[in-house]
């Protein structure tokens, strides 16, 4: 009876033992609810396009600013969280994995040589010579090389090349992102210079940008993926480049107050032809 008693001990502490294992093991829910990115969500399919109906296009190369109030959804968290990443993280991870290609920066902005993830960080790593002074005596000077390694904080603008079409079938004016391209600000003898990283196909790009989950100010439980934020164009943004015979930017032509004129003027004459269609 006692030898009995005993085994029922030791089972009942062994169940004991694996309880407390499995709650360890177990991360407790940080929320109102355990958030699970569904990995099969997938992105709203382009709507079929015929070229018997695109009665009018004209290709737009737009550039947005991650430090306007209104796209710092982009730019942050700065810290990465569980089910939260910046823009540039979540591209950089899934480059990293093999989900997307990125490809080379070329004059004509076209998706023609891939890059790896090792060139694209490799490129951004500096090394700048400096002569540096001992601290201790004779004090004498000697040459070195300081490395600057990649930093996706940097990163803080976005290039977007799309197609604006007029669909007769749907009677409707639509637009489709092409490609994107991150681009990273540096400061070099008190300058502001814009350095951009690689171009990606966004068609390619929505699997991985429909499960990466954006911040909502206005409502937690109901946050939006950056694929959608591009779909509905939740962002604010501005027209650097028109398609036109010399193939040449807004900057290669008008500045500072005048360029953002030519941006407007753009984008209005689209809408206004539009417009004009509707008119008898």
């Amino acid at each position: 009876m006692k030898k009995l008693f005993l085994a029922i001990l030791a089972l009942a502490m062994l169940m004991t033992a694996d309880l407390k294992a499995q709650i360890i093991d177990e991360a407790p829910v940080d929320g109102l609810f355990d958030e699970q990115i569904d990995a099969n969500r997938k992105p709203v399919p382009f709507p079929v396009i015929r070229k018997a109906d695109v009665m009018w296009s004209k290709r737009i190369w737009r550039e947005i600013d991650f430090r306007q109030k209104f796209n710092q959804k982009f730019y942050f968290p700065l810290e990465t969280q569980a089910n939260w990443k910046s823009f540039i993280v979540t591209i950089l991870d899934a480059l990293k994995e093999g989900q997307i290609t990125a490809y080379d920066i070329s004059n004509t902005d076209e998706l023609l040589v891939p890059i790896t993830y090792s060139e694209v960080i490799g490129r951004q790593t500096d090394s700048i010579p400096k002569i540096m002074r001992r601290s201790t005596p004779p004090y004498e000077e000697y040459d070195t090389v300081i490395y600057t390694e990649f930093d996706p904080t940097k990163v803080m603008r976005l290039r977007i090349k799309e197609d604006w079409y007029f669909d007769s079938q749907r009677s409707q004016m639509m637009v489709r992102i092409q490609a994107i391209c991150p681009v990273m600000i540096k400061e070099r003898n008190g300058e502001e210079i814009t350095e951009p990283l690689f171009w990606l196909s966004y068609a390619e790009a929505r699997d991985v940008l429909a499960q990466a989950l954006v911040f909502n100010e206005k409502n937690s439980a109901a946050r939006l993926t950056y694929d959608e934020v591009f779909w509905k164009r939740l962002f604010d943004s501005y027209i650097y480049k028109e398609e036109n015979v010399f193939d040449r930017r807004i900057s290669q032509y008008a500045t500072g107050v005048d360029a953002l004129l030519e941006s407007e003027r753009i984008k209005k004459s689209m809408f206004q032809f539009e417009n004009n269609l509707w008119e008898y």
